[in-house]
């Protein structure tokens, strides 16, 4: 019987040992990664109260390229009489953006997905169309995927990285605008603002190519789909109006915004959304992300 405890105590020293070298190791190569990529990066508090709409930062060397939008308030969904409605866009309701918040200017490109599947924070084996990886949108990444990133990029920025709300996207998306698109109602113009099923040879293309809206930010229309925080619901009866996600209810499905290089027109608009499954890979299915700034900041409006 002593020789049983004696073997389970040298195996049980082993395993202490293994897993003691492993955290330790990977201590050092979170350290590492931190001196070399992060520091001297992530915005001080003071610099945080100083930011004013369209100022754009990065917190590490291989993160999104963040934009400041303003606080202020919008009529999410679209009215029941205009051209190209759909039951879940409304009814409409005004929502109330309190604070002003950070969104990534691109949707977030395998560049930056690599650097967090390298230090063990996303899967690897995401795959890619053409041959500009880095530059591309991620895509076939599921919702949990995309949560693993931002708790990933919160961890090693000390900062509360998030998806954005549902709300929040069609804010940034409309960037002050009342119409069908950020830029008007006309698809005519589209080819100047996004990648769709018109122009786009129906495959992703590079980040940032298009014009930017008039928050700052790019490809809110077309590219790829973007999922965000909520769960989906059929219509916006009970939706929160504050900007919150709407997080209750059925979450076997959550909401995509924004359409993609195969949408047509009509599923670009800015309060076009769809649901998905959270397990679903698409190559037409991204993310970009977001987070809350601090309410002091400084709100001006260019």
């Amino acid at each position: 019987m002593w020789r049983w405890f004696l073997s389970f105590g040298v195996l049980l020293a082993a395993i202490v040992a293994g897993v003691a070298a492993s955290w330790k190791e990977q201590w050092i190569e979170e350290s590492i990664y931190w001196l070399t990529e992060v520091r001297g990066y992530v915005i001080t508090e003071a610099r945080e109260r100083a930011l004013k709409p369209k100022d754009t930062f990065k917190e590490c060397r291989s993160c999104p390229e963040m934009v400041v939008v303003p606080a202020g308030e919008f009529m999410m969904g679209w009215p029941e009489t205009e051209k190209g409605y759909s039951d879940n866009e409304g009814p409409q309701h005004k929502v109330v953006i309190s604070r002003p918040l950070a969104i990534a200017r691109f949707e977030l490109t395998f560049a930056e997905w690599d650097a967090c599947a390298a230090h063990a924070g996303c899967a690897r084996d995401i795959p890619a169309s053409g041959s500009r990886r880095p530059l591309l949108p991620v895509i076939n990444v599921t919702w949990d995927d995309a949560q693993s990133y931002v708790a990933w990029l919160s961890k090693i920025t000390g900062k509360a990285y998030r998806l954005l709300s549902e709300a929040e996207w069609e804010y940034a998306a409309r960037a002050g605008s009342t119409t069908r698109y950020s830029f008007g109602d006309e698809e005519a113009e589209l080819d100047q603002y996004s990648w769709y099923s018109g122009n786009s040879s129906y495959r992703a293309h590079p980040v940032g190519q298009k014009t930017p809206n008039a928050f700052g930010v790019f490809d809110m229309h077309g590219n790829v789909w973007e999922w965000v925080e909520d769960c989906y619901h059929d219509d916006y009866e009970g939706a929160p109006v504050d900007g919150a996600a709407w997080t209750t209810g059925d979450c076997d499905a959550r909401v995509v915004r924004g359409g993609s290089w195969g949408s047509d027109p009509q599923h670009l608009r800015a309060a076009t959304r769809l649901r998905n499954t959270p397990a679903n890979r698409f190559n037409y299915l991204g993310f970009r992300v977001g987070r809350t700034l601090s309410d002091t900041i400084e709100e001006k409006r260019k």
